[in-house]
């Protein structure tokens, strides 16, 4: 095998599929990323795979000779992204006596820069293990724009606890011409409901799938990357396997198994209290005071004051200090003291895509609702938290 690249191309896109490597890999094929080179298309793909997350980035290159071979990912990534921009040469020997390595008989790649020449030591091609390929299903087909407003909308409030696994995950419901992305973590719920613009999107089309949140930040991070592309996202799901492809662009991944909350029930539909609020204004008041707030509770107290149409926030931390701001609300409800995790009510008004938001609730333990004024169709539900006097 032997093809001519950029340094830039093969840096980027090893970053990009280095993030599906494993970092204890239970067989060593895996802890490298598989390089393919095709003549006849002049592309060169990586791939990297965990037996769970699959990545495949392909760029263009001048190939030589086709091959496949398997390089240590982290090891070549290193050294990649350390060389100056330009054309790199990529060549493959098998030889039992290469420079520099006397005492190894196997593959050997040489890479070799405008100034200089690293040899690593390579796998064959054939001992990695094929991504999963989902056979006869149609794909559904989504907007990149979509998806990213989704998951923007929604893996922030995924869980961490591997214990409650489908809690892990970013639960997409399609329907006829909209895509619902739904996470919680079992104390908030963000829920994101976007129109499916695509023109191939088939009004029978109807899918209810799990997906864990470590595979879509990387299909986000792919889309984000890629963000000038029109083409739309193809999204092919079989039991157990859901594959999202676009341009030269692939990511697998298994999805979760189990059933997803009902969390339509959690929502609350109708309210006794309603505010408007400048979202910024609120994020900046937060942000300040959350540094005194007790690193134990992590509590923010939001007293509502219909009669001055203002809100103030506090935070008291009995070792440190105690903080308090107000700010103008538009409120129409009676008054109303509740308490809040001072990192969820942050995290949810960073995702709220609106220079306005509408607060929305009941009691001072029922659960809040945050939601855009104007744009994304985005909900937000923050359970509060019992004062303690």
């Amino acid at each position: 095998m032997k093809l001519v690249c950029t340094q830039s191309d093969l840096s980027t896109h090893l970053s990009l599929t280095s993030r599906a490597v494993p970092s204890r890999p239970t067989h060593p094929v895996l802890a490298n990323v598989l390089l393919q080179a095709d003549a006849e298309t002049n592309q060169v793909s990586l791939t990297a795979f965990d037996l769970s997350l699959g990545i495949r980035t392909s760029f263009s290159a001048e190939v030589l000779e086709p091959g496949a071979i398997a390089l240590p990912a982290k090891l070549l990534n290193d050294i990649v992204s350390r060389l100056p921009e330009g054309e790199i040469t990529l060549d493959d020997e098998s030889s039992p006596t290469a420079e520099n390595l006397p005492d190894y008989s196997g593959l050997i790649v040489t890479l070799t820069p405008k100034s200089g020449r690293y040899q690593v030591r390579a796998m064959g091609g054939e001992e990695f293990p094929e991504l999963p390929v989902i056979e006869n299903a149609q794909p559904m087909q989504f907007s990149a724009t979509t998806l990213i407003e989704g998951l923007r909308g929604s893996l922030f409030a995924t869980s961490a606890d591997e214990t409650k696994q489908v809690l892990t995950g970013v639960h997409l419901t399609v329907k006829q011409d909209t895509l619902e992305f739904a996470a919680t973590d079992g104390h908030r719920l963000a829920v994101v409901e976007t129109t499916n613009e695509s023109p191939d999107a088939s009004s029978e089309d109807s899918l209810e799938v799990t997906v864990p949140a470590r595979a879509l930040r990387e299909l986000e991070r792919m889309l984000a990357h890629n963000s000038e592309s029109e083409e739309p996202v193809a999204l092919y799901f079989d039991q157990g396997q859901v594959v999202f492809e676009w341009q030269h662009q692939r990511l697998t991944s298994r999805t979760l198994e189990g059933q997803y909350p009902a969390y339509h029930l959690l929502i609350p539909k109708q309210f006794q209290r309603e505010l408007t609020l400048e979202r910024k204004q609120l994020l900046s008041s937060l942000e300040r005071i959350a540094v005194l707030a007790d690193q134990k509770n992590n509590l923010v107290k939001v007293s509502v004051n219909g009669d001055a149409q203002e809100i103030t926030l506090s935070v008291e931390s009995q070792d440190v200090g105690s903080a308090m701001e107000s700010m103008p609300a538009q409120i129409s409800g009676e008054d109303i003291d509740i308490a809040f995790n001072i990192k969820y009510l942050m995290e949810g008004l960073k995702a709220l895509p609106a220079s306005e938001i509408l607060m929305q609730m009941n009691t001072n333990l029922t659960p809040v609702i945050f939601t855009p004024l104007g744009g994304l169709k985005m909900t937000y539900l923050a359970m509060p938290v019992q004062l303690r006097n």
